[in-house]
């Protein structure tokens, strides 16, 4: 199951964190195609892969490792060793991919791990996309390499047939050049575009990210107040409503607690706690960095000069000592880039329960027809219903 095949041997590679019972693959037919157009199979030349070589959304590091463990001379026109640069708006996808570099052999440093807050190379050669489920986060990070792309620059992008649309295309075509697609193989397809010969600063459009908008009323402390939103962060455009039911039902200010907001997103939960409760020290929790960004960002816009919180990008309260929390408040997502799934939110749960200390509580929303309260029965012993309507439920937990 973990066997992944490329143009130059085969790699022992797994998701992060390693859960012998997933069956999820670490990679996909859109990492097989790239790599096999790089290696110049199917009757194409291979890429000159000299040069810096960025790869964009490597969900898993597939890609990355691939590149990094070909061996010497298995892509003709490059070099001896290839040494990418890997950009993950993912700390379990950076995770994932210094796991999959131990398996095979590989030095932890072989691949150059940058986060979508980063700087970018000064100048990248080859760049290649594994085209992400959010548009906007393409957007963002087309507009971040742009500069460092050149008229000689190899561009190749890469995803499953469902994942590709008009307006995927018409976005590398407005921000780097002229693109086309490959034909489609195994429901995956390529996506080459050709870097246009201008380009210069000043003349390129401007990035709309990241994005502000005020709330509405009638959804507690945050009522009328104003959120940022980093490209790529959940519902970035827009609050949902799950979490505008659950900001109608937090706990009201209890006093002096330690409070996380876990999975935190764009930080409207846990900033309203904090506004909510002005004695309470918050932890905003999130895999992606662009989320973290994000809920610093709407933090500092609502709360007073004084206000401090903990932002911490991470494996849920992987970080976080046991017994050292109050309140934890989660709105899980269930869904792991194509695949729906409730591993996210039962890791979620254990971890609440692991770090709330004697008394500390967990609070929940999500979809009814999830069934959270029966996983914080079996964890915690107890559930209590809080608030639900027709599409939502807000639950509580407590660790005895």
């Amino acid at each position: 199951m973990n066997c992944f095949t490329t143009p130059w041997g085969d790699l022992d590679l797994t998701r992060f964190p390693e859960d012998p019972r997933d069956r999820l693959r670490a990679w996909d037919a859109a990492d097989e195609y790239l790599l096999r157009h790089l290696a110049g199979i199917d009757d194409a030349p291979p890429v000159d892969l000299s040069g810096t070589v960025v790869v964009l959304g490597d969900r898993w590091g597939a890609l990355a490792t691939a590149l990094a463990t070909a061996p010497a001379g298995a892509v003709p026109s490059g070099p001896a060793q290839i040494s990418p640069v890997q950009i993950s708006d993912s700390y379990l996808g950076q995770r994932a991919t210094t796991a999959n570099l131990r398996r095979n052999g590989a030095a932890p440093d072989a691949v150059r791990l940058l986060s979508t807050r980063d700087e970018v190379p000064e100048r990248i050669d080859v760049l290649l996309i594994r085209v992400p489920k959010s548009l906007a986060l393409l957007e963002d990070q087309l507009h971040r390499l742009a500069p460092a792309v050149h008229p000689g620059t190899v561009v190749v992008g890469t995803g499953m047939v469902t994942e590709i649309h008009t307006s995927t295309l018409k976005l590398f075509e407005r921000l780097l050049g002229p693109t086309r697609t490959s034909l489609a193989a195994r429901k995956a397809r390529l996506i080459f575009c050709t870097p246009d010969q201008g380009g210069e600063e000043g003349t390129r459009p401007t990035n709309p990210w990241p994005l502000s908008y005020p709330l509405p009323s009638g959804i507690g402390a945050m009522s009328g107040r104003t959120v940022t939103n980093h490209a790529g962060t959940f519902c970035a455009e827009r609050l949902d409503i799950g979490t505008r039911f659950f900001l109608q039902h937090l706990p009201q200010g209890r006093g002096p607690e330690r409070v996380v907001d876990l999975g935190c997103g764009n930080g409207v939960v846990g900033t309203a706690a904090a506004l909510a409760n002005p004695a309470a020290e918050l932890i905003f929790v999130d895999e992606s960095h662009q989320a973290l960004a994000s809920a610093e960002a709407t933090f500092r816009a609502n709360t007073g000069l004084g206000a401090v919180a903990d932002f911490r990008v991470g494996d849920g309260l992987a970080g976080v000592p046991a017994g050292s929390v109050d309140l934890v408040l989660n709105n899980p997502p269930f869904h792991s880039h194509q695949a729906t799934t409730d591993a996210t939110a039962w890791r979620m749960f254990t971890g609440a329960r692991d770090a709330l200390r004697q008394g500390g509580e967990l609070w929940v929303v999500g979809n009814r027809h999830l069934g959270y309260h029966l996983k914080l029965r079996r964890l915690f012993g107890n559930c209590e219903l809080v608030s639900g309507n027709p599409k939502f439920v807000v639950l509580r937990a407590v660790r005895s």
